[in-house]
């Protein structure tokens, strides 16, 4: 806890933003961060509420009131330390991820949670400023080789854990570049990739080897890793996109999100795009279809590029302003977001669905759309009905497809691995007890999207700290990594 009476004395203060007209210019941060003294007092508001639901509402069970307590001290130092005893990356959650922990905190019961990302996102940039994050190179060496497929957050973290628990940890990316999605998914705009690069650098010193452009499956057998390694980590994303089976599907201009997000990455970067496949919203008329965090990233990403205008098309009704916090508190609630991008002056369009995509010459030039209602029926399960009369049509010039993954890919890796899927198509493994995130073959492990589904940033770190912990057992016997 920070101050006893904090909370009282000082008001919930949040970062900010830079102004929208300023900010569509460019594709580099552009959150305002709060002074020392301001951080402090918000640290100061963490107050002594007994149960700290805040630990339950964040995946990797960050040890929150403890690093407000020494930010309100000013021991800015320790608190880095603290922080990254359960959280591998912090710089990456403190920009992209979603807070569950303040929907769980008990000052948000008055809908003035403490800013627990702010403070986060603070205290690991001035580590950084301060040269206090540094390698952890292991006392000793295991003998033991680990290869971890995929290098978005669950495989970063998998491999530091094993590399600080001394074996030799070699881990592949099919990209050109190490990051996953935190690369290639995530605008620059919310995060810089100079911040994995940084990164980067420490595991490399920690005895972390990278192969980037080795697709594992098709480059390189995964039959080889078995006889190569110890032990095996599949932690790759899950890759296949939830299509849109409408009439005019089939046009030009009509594209997943994870077509068009990477390729402004790469611009950024400095890389050239083929002409044939260059995607750009630059004026045009832009329609994303789902409403999530990806939408949003087309949006920001859209604006950007020079779009006339972009419309968000969600399927489910338009959610409460305000939860019930009787009925929601400490879970996180399904209310009213806005994201920065939407704010930069997007369209938003509640329950409502695609019937087709209109083209001339090949290309999209408007979609047909209808107004849904959502029922329960007599066993409790909600439906969708069309509303009679309610069609209506939108010009687009661009469609860009973001509906969710309905799992990773099943070709090449898994195939030829042959390990059991689970109903959602995701790698089958356990979370908990003595096979936690064993797969159905000998000395393979699974974590992340690939075996959890599509999920938040934080919960892949989790899950890649956790199977690393399960393979160091595996390959020790013991093992003293935390969970």
């Amino acid at each position: 806890m920070g101050k006893p009476t904090g909370f009282m004395e000082y008001e919930r203060l949040d970062r900010t933003y830079k102004p929208a007209a300023d900010r569509v210019r460019h594709f580099r941060e552009f959150v305002i961060p709060l002074d020392d003294s301001e951080i402090r007092n918000q640290g100061a508001r963490c107050m002594d509420c007994g149960i700290p639901f805040c630990h339950q509402g964040c995946p990797v069970n960050n040890i929150i009131p403890d690093w407000n307590d020494l930010v309100y001290q000013g021991n800015w130092h320790e608190a880095i330390g603290v922080l990254q005893s359960t959280n591998n990356f912090p710089e990456f959650t403190g920009r992209i991820c979603p807070a569950p922990c303040e929907a769980a905190c008990t000052l948000n019961i008055q809908d003035n949670p403490v800013t627990i990302k702010t403070i986060e996102c603070a205290i690991v940039d001035k580590a950084w400023e301060n040269n206090w994050i540094t390698p952890q190179i292991a006392g000793h060496k295991t003998g033991k080789r680990v290869a971890v497929v995929g290098s978005g957050p669950a495989g970063m973290a998998c491999a530091q854990q094993l590399a600080r628990a001394g074996h030799e940890v070699d881990l592949f990316e099919k990209s050109d570049r190490i990051g996953g999605l935190l690369r290639y998914g995530i605008p620059d705009f919310k995060m810089e990739k100079h911040i994995i690069d940084r990164r980067m650098g420490q595991m490399q010193a920690e005895g972390v080897e990278f192969h980037t452009g080795v697709h594992i499956g098709y480059d390189r057998k995964a039959a080889d890793l078995l006889k190569e390694f110890d032990a095996v980590a599949l932690t790759g994303g899950a890759e296949h996109p939830r299509d849109l089976d409408v009439p005019g599907r089939e046009l030009d201009g009509v594209h997943f999100a994870m077509t068009f997000l990477p390729q402004q990455n790469k611009r950024n970067a400095g890389d050239s795009i083929d002409a044939d496949l260059e995607i750009s919203a630059k004026n045009k008329h832009v329609i994303v279809i789902g409403g999530g965090d990806t939408g949003s990233d087309c949006i920001g990403t859209s604006f950007r590029q020079g779009a006339i205008s972009v419309t968000q098309l969600e399927i489910l009704p338009r959610p409460p302003e305000m939860e019930n916090k009787a009925l929601t508190w400490p879970d996180w609630p399904n209310k009213l977001r806005t994201s920065s991008s939407q704010e930069e002056g997007a369209e938003r369009e509640w329950a409502v669905a695609t019937k087709s995509i209109e083209g001339e010459d090949g290309k999209v030039t408007a979609i047909n759309c209808i107004r849904v209602e959502w029922t329960k029926d007599v066993n409790g399960s909600w439906k969708m009905h069309e509303v009679e009369g309610s069609e209506f049509q939108l010009k687009a010039d661009l469609v860009l497809l973001a509906m969710g993954f309905i799992h990773p890919v099943h070709e090449g890796m898994l195939q030829e691995l042959g390990v059991d899927l689970d109903p959602r198509g995701n790698v089958k493994g356990d979370t908990e007890g003595e096979s936690a995130y064993y797969t159905s073959i000998d000395k393979v492990f699974s974590a992340g999207d690939m075996r959890r589904g599509q999920s938040l940033v934080v919960w892949a770190i989790r899950e890649g700290r956790q199977c690393a912990r399960a393979i160091d057992e595996y390959l020790m016997g013991s093992t003293e990594l935390p969970r």
